[in-house]
């Protein structure tokens, strides 16, 4: 090699310096990248698990699907920020590094946990306990706006090249691990605690257990290490570049592939792993302790398959896993809802469920590392941030709400129709996209290519 041949870039799966990683770096990089993503799952999904318990408490009296209306409202609220803080967060990870963002955002979720604890209902302070519900679900937008695409940037670029899907699957097996001890305190609480007593206090308890945890969180995400993609990539860009709107407009293609992917993915993943307790307990008619353990046994179902569908896609692609969610959400979704309700046991309702939650795993395990994989490393996290929080602002976080709206207008098949035209609409994105799996994130060279790939100007 002459002295003015460059030095050649080091791998992905190895140091700037081209000393190899071994194999405890990168189990313990995803692990620690995954507990906070987990934490701050928890306590984003415990107020839609909780809903059916503290919906009466800050609104007044009336008719029970008003209530959850009007708790679903503040939920989708929180996403309406997720894009303000997937700018926001991002921004900051892509200039400063992924560990500032994902130090930030969990220290915001601990923050808006709090508030909710806090809350008082409206019989004590009218609708100032709903204000704060408001403001503690736009912090926690926030928060949830920069974490989901900090935490798929970072656990895809510290995974070995070949093995990125297993390792970014741990993105959705961390955030269903939130949903799973969030069910799994309602469980409990329910087993322990009256109808009253978790109306009237019970319900406080998830918020309070997820304040504590990020605040742990915070203090372990201190000590990661940064990616070796961003450190090679914090060298070679220029860093008014770096995390730009500019250079997120210049791979607007990859932008609006990730919008268009996100759409059906998000609708069907709030829909089968969020609104479902409440479809069973309003709609198909069973207990709120049957509809718990349904959803917790579904999620457990669920959580295995991920790291499965990542795998399969290292082997054979991002395509076909995307592709296999696309068909069998598409044609599946209404039989599965309708089928919940012409057939009301809970035996039928939980084959079906994970029936539902099977063709979403070929969503779940492959979504964060596809979009990683689609950017540049110094746009890479707000440039996945800001299409994904739009498309979950306007069609995930809105899916409850949507459901409940139409079963109020006594049209909620229609529901399940829109389900599937989400899910058809990216369906047709997965067909005709680029496969990515072979993309290397430290030279930024696109399958199949001997250059680095070349973005839109």
């Amino acid at each position: 090699m002459s002295p003015s041949t460059p030095p050649p870039a080091p791998r992905c799966d190895d140091q700037p310096t081209g000393k190899p990683r071994t194999r405890g770096h990168y189990v313990k990089s995803i692990l620690v990248g995954s507990v906070g993503n987990m934490i701050e799952w928890f306590d984003w999904f415990v107020y839609s698990t909780f809903a059916i318990y503290f919906a009466g408490q800050f609104f007044p009296s009336g008719d029970p699907t008003a209530q959850l209306l009007n708790t679903a409202a503040i939920f989708a609220v929180g996403f309406l920020a997720r894009p303000l803080g997937g700018w926001l967060l991002g921004r900051l990870s892509d200039r400063t590094g992924r560990k500032a963002g994902l130090t930030v955002s969990v220290a915001m979720m601990s923050a808006s946990a709090l508030m909710i604890a806090l809350a008082p209902n409206f019989a004590t302070a009218g609708y100032v306990g709903a204000g704060m519900l408001v403001a503690a679900r736009i912090l926690q937008g926030l928060s949830v706006g920069g974490e989901y695409a900090a935490s798929a940037t970072y656990l895809t670029e510290v995974s070995k090249k070949g093995w990125r899907g297993l390792g970014a699957s741990f993105q959705y097996i961390s955030v269903t691990l939130g949903q799973l001890a969030g069910l799994l305190v309602l469980i409990v609480l329910q087993f322990f605690l009256t109808e009253e007593q978790l109306t009237g206090w019970g319900w406080r308890v998830p918020f309070a257990m997820g304040a504590l945890g990020a605040v742990a969180v915070f203090y372990l995400r201190r000590g990661m290490h940064e990616t070796d993609a961003y450190a090679v990539a914090e060298t070679a860009d220029a860093k008014d570049r770096r995390g730009t709107l500019a250079e997120v407009w210049r791979n607007r293609r990859a932008a609006m592939v990730v919008f268009a992917l996100t759409l059906g993915g998000t609708v069907a993943y709030y829909t089968y792993t969020t609104y479902l307790t409440s479809y069973f307990v309003n709609s198909v008619g069973l207990a709120k302790a049957q509809a718990s353990t349904i959803s917790f046994i579904g999620l457990l179902v669920f959580l295995v398959l991920l790291p499965l569908g990542g795998y399969v896609s290292d082997r054979i692609g991002r395509r076909p896993v995307l592709i296999f969610f696309g068909v069998g959400t598409t044609i599946g979704t209404y039989p599965i809802l309708q089928g919940m309700q012409n057939n009301p046991t809970w035996l039928t309702c939980l084959v079906l469920t994970i029936l539902g939650l099977v063709f979403v795993v070929g969503y779940s395990s492959v979504n964060a590392v596809v979009k990683a994989e689609l950017f540049p490393t110094s746009v890479r996290t707000v440039g996945v941030a800001i299409p994904y929080s739009l498309a979950t602002a306007v069609f995930g976080g809105t899916a409850p709400y949507i459901a409940l709206a139409f079963r109020d207008a006594g049209r909620e098949s229609w529901f399940f129709v829109y389900v599937s035209i989400c899910a058809a609409i990216s369906l047709v994105t997965y067909v005709f996209m680029r496969e990515t799996k072979d993309t290397d994130l430290v030279t930024e060279t696109a399958p199949n290519q001997s250059q680095p790939r070349v973005t839109t100007s």
